[in-house]
This record gives C-alpha cells, sequence and structure tokens, in this order.
C-alpha cells in the first residue's frame, strides 16, 4: 500500500490559485478499501482558462515548430520510462481504480506500446503529391498535400483505463505536433499525473501537456471554449452527446462512447475457446469496459452446453481484493454502480430470466459476477450498457435471426463470432452493424494499433493511433505554377 498520502497540485503556467490554503482538493479513494490514496488539486473556470491560453502559446511557438524527429524522441522515451515505472503504475491503477493487479500490469504495458507505436507514427506522418495536369492549361502545376496540426486538443477519460486511455489520446495528439488540455476521471487521476511527470522526463515542452482535473460542470469551460481544435471524449453516451452539441462551431469531435457487445457462438464452433472468452470478456474489471462481453447468443443445438459450461467457470472465478495477485475481479467503482447493477439483474429475475451464477453483494463495493440464462431483448440487462459483472445468455435458431438479433441495439462497437466455417464467419462480419467484429476471440480484444470506433449510439471518429492522428491533424493544399508566364 502507499507509504504516505501525496498531495497533486495544479500546475498551469501563468495561474496562481489563491493562496495554498485556499487552493479546492479532492481526496482519491480506493474503491475496494476506501483508503485516501492521494489529493488532487481541483481546477476552477480560472484555472481552465490559463490552461487552454498557456496550451495555444506553446503550440504557436513551440509544438508546431517542433520537427517530427523530436516529436518521435519524446515519445519513445516516454514508452521507455513507462517500462521502467510499470509496477508503480500498475499499484496506482489498482488503488485508485479497483482494477485487478495482473491486469493493472497489462495495462501499463500497453500504454509503453501505445506511446512506441505514436513514435513511429510521427515518423511516417507526410503528405502526398498531387497530379494536376488532367485537364489543358495545368501542365505547370504541381499539387502538394501536407498534414498539419490542428492546434490544442481538449481530452476527457474515464476511470476504466486510466493510463491507456490516456495514452490513446495523449500520444496522438503529440504525434501530430498539438498540444492537450487533459481533464482526468475525477476517480482516477492519479495515473494521469504520474504520465504527465513521466512525459515532461522524456523533454515534452511545458505547456505542451495541462492536467485540468475537476468534477461537474466546471469541465464545460474547457468544452465550450473556442480556443480548442478538437475533443476527444471517452466515456458514457448521454454526456458524449450532449458534449457534441455544447462545443464551438468548427471545433472537431470525437466520441468513444458506451456499447452492449454481443458474441454469437455457432453450432460449429469450438465450445471450451467460446466458454472461455466470453467469461475473459465478461467479467474483466468486472465488466466496466466498453466493450465487456454482455450478450451472448448461443445455437440452439449447444445452449444448454453452453450454459453448463459457463455457469461452472464464473463460478470458478476469484473475486476480491484487486492488490491480491489470485484476483480475477475486483470492485466496482463506487456504492451507486454496484446498487444499478444489482437492480437491473433484479429485475431481470423477476422478469424471468434464470440466475446461474452470482448476483451477491459482498462489501467493498463487490458484487459476485452475474451470469443470466434465457434473457430478452427487453430487459436492461440486454437493451442498455450494464457497465458492471453481468452476462445474459440466449439461444437462436438461424443465422439471420441472430444478426438481427445482434443489431437490435442503440450501440455497434464491437461485436465478437465464434465459428469453424469462414464463409459462416464473413457472413456474421459483413451482417454485424459494428466498428468491429473480432472472429473466434471476445470483442474485449483490442490492439492499441488497430482502428477503434463505434456506430449509431456508440460514438463517433476513431481511435487507434494512426486513425487518431488523422483525427488530430488537418490537410493543407498548396498548389504550384511552375510556368507563372502560361
Amino acid at each position: 500500500m502507499l507509504k504516505e498520502i501525496v498531495k497533486y497540485p495544479l500546475s498551469i503556467p501563468g495561474y496562481q490559485a489563491k493562496g495554498e490554503a485556499n487552493e479546492s482538493l479532492q481526496e482519491v479513494k480506493s474503491p475496494f478499501s476506501g483508503e485516501v490514496i492521494g489529493v488532487v488539486g481541483q481546477a476552477d473556470e480560472a484555472a481552465i482558462d490559463s490552461a487552454i491560453s498557456c496550451a495555444k502559446k506553446t503550440f504557436s511557438e513551440v509544438m508546431s515548430r517542433m520537427p517530427a524527429y523530436k516529436r518521435a524522441e519524446i515519445l519513445q522515451k516516454t514508452s521507455d520510462l513507462i517500462k521502467e515505472n510499470i509496477e508503480d503504475l500498475a499499484v496506482t491503477i489498482a488503488l485508485e481504480g479497483g482494477k485487478p493487479i495482473k491486469d493493472a500490469r497489462i495495462e501499463a504495458s500497453r500504454a509503453a506500446n501505445t506511446f512506441a507505436i505514436a513514435a513511429r507514427e510521427a515518423l511516417r506522418l507526410d503528405g502526398e503529391q498531387l497530379a494536376m495536369d488532367n485537364m489543358a492549361g495545368n501542365e505547370a502545376r504541381v499539387g502538394i498535400i501536407l498534414r498539419e496540426p490542428v492546434g490544442v486538443v481538449a481530452a476527457v477519460t474515464p476511470f476504466n483505463f486510466p493510463l491507456n486511455l490516456v495514452a490513446h489520446k495523449l500520444a496522438p495528439a503529440i504525434a501530430g505536433g498539438n498540444t492537450v488540455v487533459l481533464k482526468p476521471s475525477s476517480q482516477t487521476p492519479i495515473s494521469s499525473y504520474k504520465l504527465a511527470a513521466l512525459m515532461q522526463r522524456a523533454g515534452l515542452p511545458e505547456g505542451a501537456l495541462i492536467l485540468t482535473p475537476c468534477r461537474g460542470a466546471k469541465g464545460n469551460a474547457l468544452v465550450r471554449d473556442k480556443r480548442i481544435a478538437v475533443l476527444t471524449f471517452t466515456g458514457s453516451q448521454e454526456v458524449g452527446w450532449r458534449l457534441r452539441g455544447e462545443v464551438h462551431p468548427g471545433v472537431r469531435v470525437i466520441l468513444e462512447l458506451g456499447g452492449n457487445a454481443g458474441i454469437v457462438v455457432h453450432d460449429d464452433a469450438n465450445l471450451e475457446a467460446a466458454v472461455k472468452a466470453s467469461c475473459r470478456g465478461g467479467y474483466a474489471h468486472a465488466g466496466q469496459i466498453c466493450i465487456s462481453v454482455q450478450r451472448v447468443y448461443v445455437h440452439e443445438k449447444i445452449y444448454d452446453d453452453f450454459v453448463a459450461k459457463f455457469a461452472e467457470m464464473v463460478k470458478a472465478l476469484k473475486v476480491g481484493d484487486p492488490m491480491d495477485e489470485g484476483t480475477e475481479v475486483g470492485p466496482l467503482i463506487d456504492e451507486g454502480s454496484v446498487d444499478k447493477t444489482m437492480e437491473w439483474v433484479d429485475e431481470a429475475v423477476k422478469s424471468g430470466a434464470r440466475l446461474m451464477a452470482g448476483g451477491k453483494k459482498r462489501g467493498n463495493n463487490i458484487l459476485e459476477p452475474v451470469l443470466l440464462a434465457d434473457t430478452d431483448p427487453k430487459m436492461s440487462v440486454v437493451c442498455q450498457e450494464v457497465f458492471g459483472p453481468v452476462v445474459s445468455l440466449m439461444k437462436y435458431d438461424t443465422i439471420d435471426n441472430a444478426i438481427k438479433a445482434m443489431n437490435d441495439s442503440v450501440y455497434g462497437l464491437q461485436a465478437g463470432v465464434f465459428t469453424a466455417n469462414v464463409d459462416v464467419a464473413f457472413k456474421f462480419a459483413r451482417g454485424i452493424d459494428a466498428g468491429g467484429v473480432i472472429v473466434n476471440d471476445a470483442p474485449t480484444f483490442r490492439a492499441d494499433h488497430m482502428p477503434y470506433g463505434g456506430r449509431k449510439e456508440s460514438g463517433l471518429g476513431l481511435e487507434g493511433v494512426r486513425y487518431a492522428l488523422t483525427e488530430m491533424t488537418q490537410p493543407k493544399f498548396i498548389c504550384l505554377n511552375l510556368d507563372p508566364s502560361v
């Protein structure tokens, strides 16, 4: 555990709080133990205004002029420093967010990889030549398309991946030559502070990244400011779509929102592999992942066997202290999340679903992993985003009906399909309306270089380093007339 409670004050060039004693502070507590693990300064509208001003100045005077090789060096050095500090970062993730320590180490490793990818992409960011002589009179003209940074990126990040989802905002933004004002989750801000310190050690200029932690409506001052060029937000669809309507005209918006990811298990699938992937994908980080497995549609021929095997595996999961090396399912982020999840589970059972495993509260914000069978589309655990350790099982008869059931959702982030037949796999992959379809694995799979983004209410724009870099840069066309006399 932490030896002392560390204070993380605001650090915004040009901003002075009204005396240290009067600075607004917020305790960060472990969702499992309730222990205070840090105290974080809180930004008000004046602080956010100063942060944007500084970031704008640093963009104009430093980052927009920084050559690609220098940006790449900073990003690669950040990756190296994350690797050197993986254990400290993993402990921080586990303590402030409740993620099991072994999964927290994986997140820290992925964050290092995200920055390494960004370092390479910074060197690949180039333009193209466009032929102009497609009609008479343009023979002497040459077209060039450059990609330029956009300016200040406003980043708003969630609690569930407090390091790697932050990395997915910062790394491509810096790779493109932008600056960032970051509002980390108020529940898990310490990981962001530690990452910012590592980036500073790696050579990131002062003012290129500024943290403005705050709660509630205070963050609106960041979103609504006309000086930002891009808003990149990961969180709930309710908040995300509202923020889209609040940004100043001309501001680009990238939204990575919710989901209720489904899996189809066809009758020719490897049953053991499908059960294992569904279990892993449904209960990792207590289901608090936007691509967590929530709905599983199993062919009627193998449904009963699948339910029995899945229930046995769920009951064997080790639930408890995230700092225990053997823990597979830790706490939910707060008591309200536990209560909401239990309410939806009770509603499903009263409406006819069978409770096959779990469903008991243990204290410390722990909810035993829930497995429901014979649910229906109208139940909240099926049609809404649970964001808790709940998986619902349903049977299907034909491929077309399975595709229809998968698409019967306002979400469309990622989906999974299990089958041994490549033709069946492609029929599902082409028919399912989602941003990504993972064949023979859970939809929870994500590699940090792949395109990642949702359809319908699941979001707008793409993440994945190269794709986010495109979103955070802008093309400029230059036409040269090599014979001005013509």
